[in-house]
């Protein structure tokens, strides 16, 4: 048996493999320090540096484990690929064959008025995506996005994240997106300006399974 485990100690996410008949290593590190995640976590959650700016390991077990990349039942009416958003359960849908669906946890907007809601697609990919906050946003927080106003250059930096996913309606932008984040432990909290927000390692493996056409619901 080959199990993999993710080993935080102090702070510092470390990927290892293991091949024993017990499935089980250790680190030359006092028990209180270490925190072991089962596959597949350990896997989807450690760091990822085959990217232009390597994407840091998180520590998983921060976030509540329903908000955890899994595959799960799905009973809606939906095509396989569509993406389904429900934004009070705070769960993103990829619809897939069998009555099944990929879940990940997601953040949405602070405010009810911020949230979209209906159906989009997504008319434009990008990975390492430059940011620009909206006029809206530079109006209502000048002293947070003024400074910003000219946008931010791709990096680990950038509020986007790893990928970003654009939503259109009838041709037109929606300005909202379905991106990565600067603060993973807040997946599952309504704290954003509103766009929808994954781990990072989610938004690269969901930009990794949707083309651009691809139909979003977004639900409340």
């Amino acid at each position: 048996m080959t199990t993999r485990r993710l080993f935080l100690i102090g702070g510092a996410a470390l990927a290892l493999s293991a091949c024993s008949s017990t499935g089980k290593r250790n680190l030359s590190a006092s028990r209180a320090n270490v925190i072991q995640v089962d596959e597949p976590w350990a896997s989807y959650y450690s760091m990822k540096t085959n990217e232009p700016f390597p994407v840091p390991g998180i520590d998983i077990r921060k976030i509540p484990q329903q908000f955890w990349r899994q595959e799960v039942d799905y009973a809606g009416r939906e095509k396989p690929g569509t993406i389904v958003v429900n934004t009070s359960e705070r769960f993103l849908y990829l619809v897939q064959s069998g009555g099944r669906a990929m879940r990940y946890g997601v953040g949405v907007g602070r405010e009810e008025g911020l949230n979209f809601r209906g159906s989009a697609v997504i008319a434009r990919k990008a990975e390492w995506p430059r940011w620009t906050p909206t006029a809206n946003m530079i109006k209502t927080q000048p002293e947070k996005y003024g400074p910003v106003a000219a946008g931010l250059e791709p990096g680990l930096k950038n509020p986007l994240g790893p990928r970003a996913l654009y939503l259109y309606r009838n041709g037109k932008d929606t300005h909202f997106r379905l991106h990565g984040t600067l603060e993973p432990y807040t997946i599952g909290q309504s704290v954003s300006s509103g766009c929808i927000r994954l781990i990072n390692q989610d938004i690269i493996d969901l930009y990794s399974r949707v083309p651009t056409g691809t139909r979003v619901i977004v639900t409340g």
